[in-house]
């Protein structure tokens, strides 16, 4: 699809082209040694007046907080009369440690739960597949069956809390424990709410860990949506995710890009498989990167709302006001976290989360200073939520709705970034999509080239990051990183040996075949998982009998 088609040739997009043109007709001459650009190469000027905005159309580009084209947020008041979700990232070891975590966080003063799942669980395998071996529980908490859930959400109140779990492959599968285990405690599917992340694109392209080859990823999700719409209407049926394209290298303009087309491929999918873009799209969220480059990361969280909006309205011709709101998380940075002094993490952290909330981010996740060594220990947890909670409430930056617009600079910087991360979009729209982009390799070759350039920089120190290439000290004292018990993977290898012997063999069998026909059929899977898991079939096995019919995805 052309350009013109994509953006409709809308006003405030021709804006931004025009305004970027201008900016670049009144730049002086600069000695090459003073150049400045933001991490995406675009070159910062010496200094910014009402000459760079010639032209600017201030109400069709930037308009007011709560109306369209969004770009000062989604709500007019946004964070002035409430604040974002404080959502801080949980999970390691056995159900039981994860939920001690969670309480933890809440009785401190978290808002939101937010779960991270150890990789056996990411890839479909229970605890006792020899590929888990030496994995159970280390980088995020083991959940096999029902009864582990069972144990992840004791005495969390599900009808009042949101929970976020960072889950793709088997996204499915978690999403249906949860419901199971809300509703043997009497909390109905319609009262839960939270994010699955179900991003399966993103995986292909910068994680890896997805387990079945893209189209048929593609229908679990499209599944996923149909079945909350009807079911779990409050829940988030997948955050879209730009952090781990970030992570894996990526500049700011790629992670909007990228992400944005993946977003384009999920929509159209939905749609063709015959959902009404108004029945899900309100439910779709994104999950963004927070960096250290502070203006040009405020400049993509509100760009990324005003190209949301363009897409939704003028693409997919969404009718529903909802359907248009880019709701976003944000995680600060991981890549950007080091090992060495790791005390100033705590100041890259507080940089990045005052970009997120100037940005206008709905909810976030601040990382612990210690991560770049181990799992966060409570103390770094604590100072890292309160890192969001001095923001809040002390800081006064959400006194006023998005307090940088009419910036000069943030203005300019935010049609930069638009203007280049539709030109990204457009390639890929121009190669079929982002699955056939993927299944080329492209987004992989651009994230490549920019980690690559990232990591020069940084060798050949024309880019200072303190206490790795510059004010470094001897004897750096680093503190105690976070063990995990090496007997906690022989119990939760007990745990799921004692529950196959101990379960109806019968009935999980009976269910696992009609999951079967239904994957081979065209019928939507949920609901034969959902009885399979009622009747303790475990997560690998619910996956096997999907890699059974799906295949498993091996990259060309």
């Amino acid at each position: 699809m052309a350009s013109r088609d994509l953006r409709g040739r809308s006003k405030a997009a021709e804006l931004v082209t025009f305004t970027t043109s201008m900016n670049k007709k009144n730049q002086s001459d600069k000695n090459s040694a003073s150049k400045k650009t933001t991490d995406s190469g675009i070159e910062v000027e010496a200094l910014y007046t009402s000459d760079s905005l010639k032209g600017f159309d201030e109400k069709a580009l930037v308009g007011l907080p709560g109306e369209a084209p969004y770009t000062r947020g989604i709500y007019p008041t946004m964070h002035r009369d409430r604040l974002w979700t404080m959502r801080q990232y949980a999970g390691f070891g056995t159900a039981a440690d994860t939920n001690e975590r969670f309480r933890f966080l809440l009785n401190a003063g978290q808002t939101g739960l937010s779960c991270a799942f150890d990789l056996p669980t990411q890839m479909g395998y229970d605890s006792d597949h020899p590929r888990a071996a030496g994995e159970v529980g280390k980088v995020g908490v083991a959940i096999d069956s029902i009864e582990d859930m069972r144990v992840l959400l004791a005495d969390l109140p599900l009808d009042k809390v949101t929970t976020s779990m960072t889950i793709n492959s088997t996204a499915s599968v978690l999403l249906l424990l949860y419901e199971l285990v809300a509703e043997e405690r009497g909390v109905k599917s319609t009262e839960i709410s939270g994010t699955i992340q179900n991003d399966l694109l993103k995986e292909y392209i910068a994680r890896g860990t997805y387990i079945y080859p893209p189209r048929p990823s593609m229908r679990l999700i499209t599944d996923i949506f149909a079945y909350c719409a009807k079911h779990v209407p409050k829940w988030n049926t997948i955050s879209i995710s730009g952090y781990h394209i970030r992570e894996a290298g990526s500049t700011a303009v790629q992670e909007l890009a990228f992400t944005l087309s993946n977003a384009i491929a999920y929509v159209q999918a939905a749609v063709d498989s015959g959902l009404d873009v108004d029945d899900f799209a309100p439910r779709l969220s994104f999950f963004w990167n927070g960096h250290n480059n502070f203006f040009e990361e405020v400049a993509k969280f509100r760009a990324s709302r005003r190209m949301w909006h363009t897409i939704m309205t003028q693409r997919f011709g969404a009718k529903n006001p909802a359907s248009a709101l880019m709701r976003f998380h944000t995680q600060t940075g991981g890549s950007t976290l080091t090992a060495q002094q790791p005390q100033n993490n705590i100041v890259r952290v507080a940089v990045q989360s005052m970009a997120a909330v100037l940005g206008g981010t709905q909810s976030l996740h601040t990382n612990g200073f210690d991560e770049a060594l181990s799992l966060p220990t409570e103390d770094a947890a604590r100072i890292a939520l309160r890192t969001q909670q001095i923001i809040g409430y002390e800081s006064g930056i959400t006194d006023t709705p998005d307090p940088l617009a009419g910036s000069y600079y943030v203005e300019s910087l935010t049609n930069e970034v638009e203007r280049l991360a539709w030109e990204y979009i457009e390639q890929i729209e121009a190669m079929g999509g982002a699955v056939q982009a993927i299944e080329s390799g492209f987004q992989m070759g651009e994230i490549e080239e920019s980690a690559y350039s990232y990591t020069k920089s940084i060798d050949d120190g024309s880019r200072v990051v303190v206490g790795v290439n510059k004010f470094e000290v001897e004897n750096d004292v680093r503190p105690t990183p976070t063990k995990v018990d090496p007997e906690l993977e022989r119990n939760q290898i007990a745990r799921v040996t004692k529950l196959r012997a101990t379960r109806n063999q019968s009935d999980v069998m009976t269910a696992l075949a009609k999951l079967k026909d239904s994957a081979l059929k065209s019928d939507n899977v949920l609901y034969p998982m959902k009885d399979a898991l009622r009747a303790n079939a475990t997560l690998g096995e619910v996956s096997d009998i999907l890699r059974e019919v799906f295949g498993v995805y091996q990259p060309s």
